[in-house]
């Protein structure tokens, strides 16, 4: 029995479908659902592995994780970040609640056996930065066009979360989990018009211009903040791209244009 917090999102429904799909037996658990982690008793009862997403379970991680101890549960993986261990003013998400670094501390000090899923950024962001303009024509703007990532397709960090759940090949080890390009804010653009089939161009826009407008869309000031100033401190940087997924899953990872393909609807110019 494998229980997987935060099944309901990005991370936890291509999981749980996956662990399913090999045959498991998968308790799936989510705030939508009304997991809580002071009553996750029940949740964890039976439980061989436990699967810990860190913006499912926030500050009640050292509960959860006191619990699974009790419980008997024999290993503990967590979904983190790959700048877990940066300067946490450099770490955006924090500015939206995540707590990666306290929480994979937790998993670590639990006293079961753990792994670590360090991830850089998921190829799904794209939809939020490029989708919406992509459909509505063929500009597409945003700041720092050399700014780059690398995109991590959603299937291969299940893909590679599952084996650590379900074997003691990855056990204590913190895993950097990237896709295997870098690729810029320019360059995915053009990926994505490659893909789909439609010319889209490319076009940079002053950083407070693309601030003011994340913030009129609804994204927290202090993580827009936050998120700018790593786009200015990193831009002309290669993100860091690790080989971890086809050393762990005996495939190579997915690139960008696959992942764009299994997307192609959310890019898609919108009928008139």
């Amino acid at each position: 029995m494998i229980v997987v917090t935060g099944a309901t999102g990005v991370v936890g429904r291509p999981l749980v479908a996956l662990l399913e799909e090999q045959g498991f037996d998968v308790r799936a658990v989510s705030r939508s659902a009304g997991f809580e982690v002071h009553r996750a008793e029940d949740a964890l009862e039976g439980a061989d592995a436990l699967f810990v997403h860190p913006r499912a379970v926030g500050e009640g991680a050292a509960k959860l994780l006191a619990l699974a101890a009790e419980n008997g549960v024999r290993r503990v993986v967590v979904l983190s970040a790959i700048n877990v261990d940066d300067d946490l003013d450099h770490q955006p998400s924090r500015q939206n609640g995540d707590r990666n670094k306290e929480v994979e501390a937790a998993v670590v000090e639990a006293g079961i056996p753990w792994v670590a899923v360090r991830a850089s950024s998921f190829a799904l962001n794209a939809i939020g930065m490029f989708g919406a303009q992509a459909r509505a024509g063929d500009v597409v703007r945003a700041p720092y066009a050399n700014f780059a990532e690398s995109p991590l397709h959603e299937s291969d960090l299940a893909a590679v979360i599952a084996r650590a759940l379900t074997s003691d090949d990855l056990d204590g080890r913190r895993i950097p989990v990237t896709g295997p390009q870098s690729l810029t804010h320019q360059e995915m653009v053009a990926v994505i018009s490659e893909v789909i089939g439609r010319p889209l161009r490319f076009e940079e826009v002053p950083p407070e211009l693309a601030a003011r407008g994340l913030i009129a869309n609804g994204l927290p000031e202090a993580f827009v903040t936050a998120l700018m100033a790593r786009y200015a401190r990193d831009a002309g940087k290669p993100a860091p791209v690790t080989d971890e997924v086809e050393r762990i899953l005996n495939r190579p990872a997915r690139t960008f244009a696959q992942w764009v393909a299994d997307h192609a609807d959310s890019f898609q110019a919108v009928a008139s």
